[in-house]
């Protein structure tokens, strides 16, 4: 899951855009982006955030400099657990030529103490749009760590492992009427990048362009 083979791979199952939203950090995405532009993909920097309620939330940027604004922010707010490299894997950051070029030490899925009620406006100051992940889940998502959408949600789109199971989900939960709903490949392997199954119509084919997209209500 190198940024090259990623953008490879994106490219191979027919994706036009594809985001790099690695746990707590987007220091992979400077390479990420290089790479989909070399492929002709519309990339988009990302991360999935985690919560200090250990809920996942992907946040999207436009651009990589707010994108990597957000890194420093999260970097400071992260529970600081050494990473047990002989059980969960390297860390590796990476540059264009997919060369290692830094390691985090720190165990990036682990939680941050940023809470959920926080987020939207926290990504708001980066220019970034929250996504919260695999509401269908059973851990690590908004819905199994709550026990439900808080009234007062502000977020637009939210995204799903399976998408037989968003009938049940918005009948549940009156909130998610009236967000956007994806679902992604959430792929930790190579393997489990999606083929070109879902398509999202927006105005203009940009990282913008899908961001506002994701945005608009129902």
């Amino acid at each position: 899951m190198t940024p090259a083979n990623i953008a490879g791979m994106a490219m191979i199952k027919g994706l036009q855009a594809v985001a790099l939203t690695d746990h707590n950090t987007a220091r992979n995405c400077p390479a990420f982006l290089k790479h989909c532009e070399a492929y002709g993909l519309i990339g988009l920097p990302g991360m999935e955030l985690t919560t200090s309620e250990e809920v996942h939330v992907v946040c999207l940027f436009a651009r990589l400099d707010k994108a990597l604004a957000f890194d420093e922010y999260v970097h400071e707010h992260l529970i600081k657990v050494p990473n047990r490299k002989e059980y969960f894997g390297e860390q590796i950051i990476r540059d264009e030529n997919d060369d290692p070029i830094g390691e985090e030490p720190y165990f990036l899925p682990n939680a941050t103490d940023i809470s959920f009620d926080d987020v939207y406006d926290l990504l708001k100051g980066f220019d970034g749009f929250m996504i919260p992940a695999h509401l269908d889940k059973t851990s690590t998502s908004l819905i199994s760590n709550l026990g439900f959408v808080p009234p007062d949600s502000r977020f637009k789109c939210f995204e799903l492992h399976k998408m037989e199971n968003l009938h049940r989900l918005r009948k549940a939960n009156p909130y998610l009427e009236k967000c956007k709903v994806i679902c992604d490949s959430d792929a930790h392997y190579l393997e489990n990048i999606h083929e070109a199954e879902f398509k999202l119509l927006v105005e203009e084919v940009t990282p913008e362009g899908i961001i506002e997209a994701l945005g608009q209500g129902m």
